[in-house]
């Protein structure tokens, strides 16, 4: 019986080194990234189980100094942003507008989607570029394997929450949906060492005004041109990040 709990034991211990040397290989790749001149990425998602359809891609850049830059497509529109720190700048019908000057005043719609400046606004506010985020995500992960040329992880239901409201309260910064049953899987990809993929999957029940509605979202972000991505920001909108 003493042998049959040494040997559980051994195996437990093995498994969460292996999980813990798998964490430190995507957080050292995921610091890489982050330290590159400057790095580009695509990210699109896929709703393959109902939920709110924002549509379209959103393209981005880094550089090293912690500026980026967005693109966002929702439906015919691509809105171009720009973040650095806590401060970002929106561009808008009326110009550019800081984070506080799109989102003063509230907005009309769910969550304020009825103002779409203030809607992405919120977006950009808590929005991270990739580094860091997948950086934050190995913290919210149950465990993480080498599975053929990626890692495999599934998150923590707390983890899970966080991502599918987007790492606020709701759509709109307020209290926010009650979602129960959350969980998720992630999956990285690393070349020379370097972040340069990952896709997770979010599923769980979102209930907003008494509705329930399945969750099933999936998000894919390939990362390019590492060391070679520049970035310029208008004066103006560079104003707005001072």
């Amino acid at each position: 019986m003493k042998s049959h709990l040494t040997v559980s034991a051994l195996l437990l211990a093995a498994g969460a080194l292996v999980a813990a040397d798998a964490k430190d290989e995507v957080k050292a790749a995921a610091t890489k990234l982050a330290d590159a001149s400057g790095y580009s990425w695509k990210a699109t998602t896929d709703f393959g189980g109902g939920g709110a359809r924002m549509g379209g891609p959103t393209e981005g850049k880094a550089v090293k100094d912690g500026t980026i830059c967005l693109m966002m497509t929702r439906g015919d529109n691509t809105i171009e942003m720009f973040k650095k720190g806590e401060k970002g700048a929106v561009k808008t019908q009326d110009g550019w507008q800081s984070i506080d000057e799109a989102t003063a005043g509230g907005g009309g719609g769910v969550g304020g989607q009825g103002n779409p400046a203030r809607f992405m606004a919120r977006t950009l506010q808590n929005y991270k570029a990739p580094a860091q985020e997948v950086a934050d995500m190995v913290a919210k992960l149950k465990d993480l394997k080498k599975e053929g040329d990626a890692y495999v992880g599934q998150m923590t239901e707390e983890g899970a929450k966080s991502l599918m409201t987007f790492g606020r309260g709701g759509p709109g910064g307020g209290s926010g949906p009650e979602i129960s049953n959350a969980r998720g899987q992630v999956k990285i990809w690393l070349k020379d060492g370097v972040l340069s993929k990952y896709e997770y999957n979010l599923q769980g029940t979102v209930t907003w005004n008494n509705n329930d509605r399945d969750m099933n979202r999936t998000t894919t972000v390939e990362i390019k041109d590492v060391g070679a991505t520049k970035l310029e920001v208008p004066a103006a909108a560079k104003a707005k990040l001072s």
